[in-house]
């Protein structure tokens, strides 16, 4: 099946919800069960460690929120887009880029990230 964009916003929901039983409920529909993730600061691999993941990265940055950068592009089962993170309505301090291979059902099984923008450390 070919990844289509509409998974980009899928995906960013699923980072964005912060009820930790509906965040899971939109990781298991999405992702494949041994679905892997990594960028330059995670590498996790299954559902659990995923939702792990994304939960740390709502703890790490409160209120902020994942939103498009410009449009997805997909094609044969695999997609790319740029993302921003940061509070609604303001500059966002981090911005990066995902790739995400679907399966022959269309969920995600693997996501390569990478990050263009982020925080000077204090």
């Amino acid at each position: 099946m070919t990844a289509t964009t509409d998974l980009a916003d899928r995906y960013l929901a699923a980072w964005n919800e912060t009820d930790p039983a509906a965040r899971r409920a939109l990781v298991d529909d999405l992702f494949t069960a041994d679905v892997r993730y990594t960028d330059p600061l995670a590498d996790v691999e299954g559902r659990d460690g995923l939702d792990g993941l994304i939960a740390a990265v709502q703890a790490q940055f409160p209120g902020f929120v994942f939103r498009l950068a410009g449009p997805a592009d997909a094609h044969h089962g695999q997609l790319r887009f740029t993302w921003h993170l940061g509070p609604a309505g303001t500059e966002p301090p981090v911005t990066g880029f995902d790739v995400a291979v679907t399966d022959d059902d269309g969920r995600i099984r693997t996501v390569l990230g990478f990050l263009d923008r982020v925080p000077s450390p204090a």
